[in-house]
């Protein structure tokens, strides 16, 4: 049976964001990816310059005007990332409800891209629209830490206050939350960043249960563009997989995610020269050089069960 992406997100011209980010790794693991490109840019705006184009609600509306009427409109998935407009983000919610009307099993996977360090780099009326519109149709949801801050009015500091945010979101809609990072300190020590996953699952009989995990995943010292849509792109991918095992499906996507990030570190130092600091140019992901790893990523990141479901 083959799986159908529609996949609403930026596009560059050269490396790695967005829809150039999660496509890859999708059709590696035999997705089909139908992508809509929010923007068009040169690059991603981490560099000095870009240039580019920025689709319209309406022009949102059109393309996916084209797909319905050849009645081609059938998916199992739905991705989105990145949307700095409002109406085009209103557009996104209006054509989910559609799909989700012509296959009610459709998984829609939301990053709420809106800000991350305690601030905002979206326009902040993007926020009422995610938290009564975008998040209650999501079935799986990857905030960081400040957004799912923001989309539940609630601080995170220790770890019991990560697990009933995650609670609170579920309670919104989606049926797995994964906070993709927090600044809550690592058992393991400062190399390494907390991450936490939380599934609600429906067994047989109709009680739900739940699974909730914790990762330390390693910190590299760069700033990276488009890891988050590699995270959520290879998150749908091997929850598909592993449809009721998120500490599995985490822990391969975050070992996959490890694996692209040192081969790109590794090669953006060598190209830098020593002392010298890598350019956005030279820190692009090595998504390609890492084609085997995302296909079969050899597990380095382990997740731990917070506390394992009711029997």
């Amino acid at each position: 049976m083959e799986c159908r992406v529609l996949s609403i997100q930026s596009h560059v011209v050269r490396g790695y964001v967005g829809n150039k980010s999660a496509s890859f790794p999708l059709q590696v693991l035999g997705f089909e990816v139908d992508s809509i490109n929010s923007v068009q840019f040169s690059n991603h705006t981490g560099y000095d310059h870009w240039k580019g184009q920025v689709l319209t609600a309406e022009e949102l509306n059109v393309l996916y005007e084209g797909i319905r009427l050849n009645n081609v409109n059938q998916y199992d998935y739905i991705l989105t990332g990145y949307s700095r407009d409002a109406s085009f983000l209103e557009t996104v919610v209006d054509i989910i409800q559609e799909l989700k009307k012509t296959n009610p099993s459709l998984i829609y996977v939301c990053d709420p891209v809106m800000g991350d360090h305690g601030s905002m780099y979206v326009p902040e009326n993007l926020l009422p629209v995610y938290k009564d519109k975008v998040v209650p149709l999501a079935d799986i949801l990857t905030p960081n830490q400040f957004e799912a801050e923001l989309l539940t009015g609630r601080r995170i500091n220790t770890e019991e206050d990560a697990v009933e945010v995650m609670e609170l979101l579920h309670k919104m809609g989606p049926g797995t939350v994964v906070l993709t990072s927090t600044d809550l300190p690592s058992k393991q020590g400062d190399q390494f960043l907390v991450a936490f996953g939380s599934q609600k699952i429906v067994k047989p009989d109709g009680t739900n249960t739940s699974q909730k995990i914790c990762l330390d995943i390693p910190r590299v010292d760069a700033v990276f563009v488009g890891t988050g849509d590699l995270f959520a792109a290879m998150l749908l991918a091997w929850t598909h997989q592993h449809p009721k095992d998120l500490k599995t499906a985490c822990e391969k996507t975050a070992s996959a995610m490890h694996h692209v990030i040192k081969r790109t570190m590794t090669y953006a130092n060598e190209v830098a020269g020593p002392g010298k600091r890598p350019s956005p140019a030279q820190l692009e992901l090595r998504m390609v050089q890492s084609k085997a790893d995302i296909e079969n990523p050899a597990i380095v990141v382990g997740a731990k069960v917070l506390h394992e479901p009711s029997h």
